[in-house]
């Protein structure tokens, strides 16, 4: 997959944009749930019949992180690994605009005629609630009206799972309640995160359970605080394992400082200054405070053991 990083105004030609045509799917795509999956694969099948090439267009940073809402500072799927994730659905070319306060300000007809114009766009797919323009004055309504007959629009309706819609949102709220499975149902895959293995405190080795520490390397959305099942992956391999997200509190229960402690079942080998991917399987237990050390150690061995009888079962699929 190509990947074209442009910005407002655009540069004419567009450099290594398709000549002949495209089909184009336009969102953020925080997440890449269910529901954008919908619109990626409806632009993918939509290319595939007319003979074009399948594009996206996203915008980064992300336009609510622009605009001063500070939730959005930290996201569920960096640009990185929305890359990677649209090249797995099959996407030929990603436009990553570039969203800054010039182009938070352009109008919606500026958008169609000074945007996609350009990109010699022959069919624009868009989500049920996809708005453009300054404050958001364009809808799904407003880009069918403003193609005039010169592009094609196709609007994906709202998708459902288990009678809820599926969005960014939603899937931002269970992760800020510790719902490990119930993300990885919404996102069609575990809740992943990336980062770097770091020098901590070596408390775990000295209490029987050595951890990787994992100093993370983009902005996440950090799920709540507690134990988790995990499979992390370096190299491409995955070991199961057991995780911590929290402050510690035994020892020092420092809001401002949450760390992620991977405990791996079975594993030796020094990962020190490796960058490591863990996927977030299922939550076991709230982060809490125990009286003494070894209390702490006897749950953590608790802990470790509905850790493997949830892991081990897939254990074959994933372990070195």
């Amino acid at each position: 997959m190509k990947s074209i990083s442009i910005h407002y105004p655009l540069e004419l030609p567009v450099p290594g944009a398709p000549d002949g045509g495209q089909v184009i799917a336009i969102g953020d795509f925080d997440g890449l749930h269910l529901g954008h999956r919908e619109v990626v694969r409806r632009a993918v099948e939509s290319a595939a019949k007319l003979g074009l090439p399948a594009a996206i267009m996203t915008f980064h940073p992300h336009p609510r992180e622009v605009l001063g809402q500070d939730v959005y500072v930290r996201h569920i799927t960096p640009l990185r690994e929305k890359l990677a994730l649209f090249a797995e659905l099959g996407v030929d070319v990603t436009y990553v605009v570039r969203f800054d306060p010039p182009f938070s300000r352009i109008s919606p007809a500026q958008f169609v005629d000074e945007v996609l114009m350009p990109l010699r766009v022959n069919t624009v797919v868009v989500g049920f609630d996809f708005t453009f323009g300054y404050r958001g004055e364009g809808n799904p309504d407003v880009l069918c009206e403003l193609a005039s007959g010169r592009f094609a629009v196709e609007v994906v309706r709202p998708f459902h799972l288990d009678g809820v819609k599926v969005s960014s949102t939603l899937i931002r709220d269970h992760l800020e309640r510790g719902g490990a499975e119930k993300v990885a149902e919404l996102l069609g895959r575990p809740y992943r995160v990336s980062g770097r293995v770091v020098h901590g405190k070596a408390r775990g080795r000295l209490i029987g359970f050595p951890t990787a520490n994992i100093e993370l390397d983009e902005p996440y959305v950090v799920p709540a605080n507690g134990v988790y099942a995990v499979r992390l992956y370096r190299d491409g391999r995955g070991h199961a394992g057991v995780m911590n997200i929290g402050t510690k509190p035994t020892f020092e229960n420092d809001p401002s400082n949450r760390t992620l402690e991977a405990h791996l079942f079975d594993f030796s080998d020094s990962i020190y200054g490796e960058t490591v991917q863990v996927e977030l399987i299922s939550y076991i237990r709230p982060e809490r405070k125990f009286e003494s050390v070894d209390e702490l150690i006897a749950q953590i061995g608790r802990d470790a053991e509905t850790a493997r009888r949830l892991l081990l079962p897939q254990a074959e699929n994933f372990r070195s």
